[in-house]
């Protein structure tokens, strides 16, 4: 930050595990060097209101002090302070790091008046399209930027490359990936190339214990996390000014997506994941068919998302890839992938690869998006 400029004043909502991560790599700047005072905290319960003339600056301190505020979580209140502070010609910007869909339809509110939103709540990119529509509105009637960078492979440079691909006149042809750090690594140890290995159960379970799955691993294997990234994607593509008109749908929302679940018909509704885990087995020997057929192929199972600008088609399921494809030969763990595949970028794509899952890849990736207002 130039000694000329504005600090930006950041408000924080959400302080889990995405949040609390944030606060303290926020936090761990250099005093003379961060662009940013940290005014603000709100969790579920409380909202510690600290200000400009007294920003937040202990990394050991800041969960104890919002703890004994006596102020409710109100985001309302908050708004209105927020905008006060842009009426004084402060810069402002407001972290969500919730997955709620009551915060995020506040983004048109908080832009309309000023204020960026960062985030890496999937929730008003791939949701309802008129939500989609009036934050793009919002922000182009005010200037206030929102960026989202985390919500797609969390801290991997995904949505800004993108951007800076059709910005500049690049055509996408094609991006596909394997974007579910949890279906990465489901398929990572299932399908390997070889007739055999452990069952799908087994490995579902696995997931599950080390924190890889949803509660309930049927909120994995339905697809809609990878819906909703695709639906972020083809909605970035469509909404930034090019030269070439894009051809993908207009999807309402994620769930115009064409998503092949992995949910067993039968199992569709069991309330909890330990029933569902319970039942699970009773189908591995369909899975288990799905790996051999593969396998007489030389290929391997992966779970990825297709968004294809040239057939107007976004669509995510289970496919089959040579075993000296990216997707097999590159992936370790729960790691992320995608492809881009465009008229410069040919024949060979341009690939992103890393770590797609975790709250310190995550809260780096909405750090760099507010280091991108400073």
């Amino acid at each position: 930050m130039s000694a000329s400029q504005q600090p930006i004043l950041v408000a924080v909502v959400g302080v889990g595990l995405v949040g609390s991560e944030l606060i303290n790599q926020l936090l761990s700047i250099p005093k003379q060097v961060t662009p940013f005072k940290l005014i603000s905290l709100t969790s579920s319960k409380r909202t510690l209101f600290a200000g400009k003339e007294n920003p937040l600056q202990s990394a050991t301190q800041w969960k104890d002090d919002l703890a004994s505020s006596a102020s409710p979580a109100d985001l309302k209140d908050l708004t209105t302070k927020l905008v006060d502070l842009v009426g004084q010609k402060e810069r402002v910007a407001l972290v969500d790091n919730t997955s709620s869909e009551e915060v995020a339809s506040l983004y048109p509110t908080w832009l309309k008046y000023g204020i960026n939103v960062v985030t890496p709540n999937k929730k008003a990119f791939s949701g309802e399209k008129e939500l989609f529509d009036a934050i793009l509105e919002a922000s182009r009637e005010s200037g206030a930027k929102f960026l989202n960078e985390a919500t797609v492979g969390a801290g991997l440079p995904v949505i800004a490359p993108l951007k800076e691909l059709v910005a500049t006149g690049d055509k996408i042809k094609k991006i596909e990936g394997v974007f579910s750090g949890t279906m990465s690594y489901i398929f990572n140890n299932f399908s390997t190339g070889s007739l055999d290995g452990p069952t799908f159960s087994s490995v579902v379970s696995v997931a599950k214990e080390k924190g890889y799955t949803e509660p309930h691993p049927a909120d994995d294997l339905n697809g809609f996390d990878v819906a909703r990234k695709l639906t972020i994607l083809s909605r970035l593509i469509s909404s930034v000014p090019s030269s070439v008109p894009s051809t993908l749908p207009a999807l309402q929302s994620f769930a115009s997506v064409q998503t092949a679940s992995l949910i067993p018909s039968a199992l569709e509704g069991i309330p909890t994941g330990d029933e569902f885990l319970n039942r699970l087995p009773e189908f591995d020997q369909e899975f288990a068919k799905l790996r051999t057929e593969a396998s007489q192929e030389n290929k391997v199972l992966r779970f990825v998302g297709v968004v294809d600008v040239e057939n107007g088609q976004v669509k995510a399921g289970l496919e089959k890839y040579s075993v000296d494809h990216p997707f097999a030969t590159s992936l370790g763990g729960s790691d992320n992938i995608i492809l881009f595949h465009t008229e410069r970028y040919s024949p060979r794509p341009l690939i992103v690869q890393g770590s797609g899952a975790g709250a310190a890849v995550t809260a780096m990736g909405v750090l760099g998006d507010l280091l991108k207002l400073a």
